[in-house]
């Protein structure tokens, strides 16, 4: 069983478990003076990412098992944009034999409840393999994620 609010609810800070604020640019705004959507999957990726550099304590890509994006989507609550930072709350709602999967909510301000959420698929694959076949979580990103899913969710 899966912590997964309902489709229809929206997330707050209290649906998250770890945090890491990201500043915005200028650039980050498109012509209509909020964040482009293509800068809230930036967003994602670098929550995910950084999260596993820092936990794991090693460079992701080197090693013989990598995480390939698989899927990803995003619901958007309200407006964000330049030049306030955001901060990004990460959760995962399940870690399988080959894949993680992730929600990151963005907030900006001091509100409880996030401008928007994502959900972001890692599926681990054989990195030195050209044909890059499907295979079981290294034990270092294993030991990673685990800690950031929620009490009573789904394995």
């Amino acid at each position: 069983m899966s912590t997964r609010p309902d489709r229809a609810s929206r997330p707050t800070r209290a649906d998250y478990v770890a945090w890491r604020t990201v500043t915005t640019r200028w650039r980050d705004d498109d012509a209509y003076g909020h964040l482009n959507n293509a800068t809230y999957y930036e967003m994602f990726d670098t929550a995910v990412n950084a999260h596993l550099y820092e936990a794991s304590g090693v460079d992701v890509r080197s090693l013989p098992q990598i995480g390939v994006v698989a899927e990803t989507s995003c619901r958007y609550f309200r407006e964000i944009g330049f030049p306030a930072p955001v901060e990004t709350g990460l959760v995962v709602d399940r870690v399988g034999t080959s894949s993680v999967v992730y929600r990151i909510g963005l907030f900006q301000g001091d509100g409880a409840e996030a401008a928007a959420e994502g959900r972001f698929v890692h599926v681990y694959v054989d990195n030195t393999d050209p044909a890059r076949g499907v295979t079981p979580i290294p034990d270092v990103i294993r030991a990673a994620v685990e800690p950031l899913l929620r009490v009573g969710g789904g394995q």
